[in-house]
């Protein structure tokens, strides 16, 4: 069923999962309330946490921001939260680490009131560390013309932060479990890594909504000092069920697509591999990068061959090499 939007509701609605993020919370909720574009409303999803997120979000005392507790049900479960609660035409997610540029929310308004096809806009990101200073690495995605193969391969949209979307593209792909009684779910909550790209897809392989980016880098977006290390592993499982379960939907695109994209994706964990220093766990991923397919190498030359040469470094010669290894990885983008 289509959502109601009241002629009293905010034009945007800014959903912000939240859960343990003391440290972070109170930058992020700043960023967000300093847009230029001010008709909004920020939905703060507390998701379960022990630490003080509720009360950083209380003490704020911004008649926009609306502070909604959950027991923990994970990123997915939370913005699904989110968007159940959310009242506007618009809208967008930002992470409670993450931080949005002040203009960054009047752009994707413009964007989406002059784009009626678009469901999805994003942005590109600069990267931030744990101090929230730049690390000199950016995500500069494909902004234009981008398919169901373009998401699949190098998901243009690059983290959560980046987009604000079309209430109306939400609803074209908005499902209900068997076992779900409150709310329908848009995100798909039984994944715990992979959701977004999970449901950017099925997007693209459902509905005629159209995902497009601005110029310019609008979100700012934290990495932590060794990233994925650790969940390589889990993160590729969860790679390997979207792929599983999206297949039924478009059976000859997955059989013509799925190498390529396994091999990016192998890429990707390379990277991830050596910012952690993880020289075995890298080389596994390229290896797997190649085994699956050479496309990489052709379409992006440049990229696959630093992440190349940054593996055979830290391979060689161990975590010493470090900071080498992570100038390769990063001289274009993250």
């Amino acid at each position: 069923m289509p959502h109601l939007i009241s002629s009293t509701a905010p034009r945007v609605s800014i959903v912000v999962p939240a859960y343990n993020a003391a440290e972070t919370l109170a930058e992020t909720l700043a960023s967000l309330l300093a847009q230029t574009f001010q008709d909004f409303e920020l939905l703060v999803i507390d998701d379960g946490s022990s630490d003080r997120t509720p009360a950083i979000a209380r003490s704020f005392g911004d008649r926009r921001l609306r502070l909604i507790q959950q027991p923990n049900r994970g990123l997915a479960g939370a913005r699904n939260s989110g968007i159940h609660h959310a009242r506007g035409e618009y809208i967008g997610f930002c992470d409670a680490d993450d931080l949005w540029r002040p203009e960054k929310l009047a752009a994707h308004v413009r964007h989406l009131e002059t784009r009626p096809n678009v469901g999805i806009s994003f942005s590109g990101s600069e990267l931030i560390d744990s101090e929230s200073q730049a690390t000199g690495l950016a995500q500069r995605p494909r902004l234009t013309g981008i398919t169901a193969a373009h998401v699949f391969k190098r998901n243009p949209i690059g983290n959560g932060s980046a987009p604000v979307i079309r209430r109306a593209a939400l609803d074209a792909i908005a499902f209900r479990p068997a076992q779900e009684t409150a709310r329908d779910w848009w995100f798909d909550e039984s994944f715990r890594q992979s959701e977004d790209i999970e449901c950017w897809l099925r997007m693209m392989l459902t509905t005629d909504w159209e995902i497009e980016g601005l110029r310019g880098l609008l979100t700012r977006y934290r990495v932590a000092p060794g990233g994925l290390s650790a969940g390589i592993t889990r993160q590729f499982a969860f790679w390997e069920r979207m792929v599983e379960k999206l297949t039924p939907l478009a059976p000859e695109f997955f059989a013509r697509e799925t190498p390529v994209a396994r091999a990016y994706q192998n890429r990707y964990l390379a990277r991830r591999a050596v910012s952690a220093g993880n020289g075995a766990e890298a080389v596994n991923r390229m290896r797997a990068s190649l085994a699956c397919s050479k496309r990489p190498l052709l379409e992006e030359p440049v990229k696959t061959v630093t992440t190349l040469g940054a593996t055979m470094v830290l391979a060689m010669a161990g975590p010493a090499a470090i900071n080498r290894a992570l100038a390769l990885v990063g001289r274009r983008s993250a």
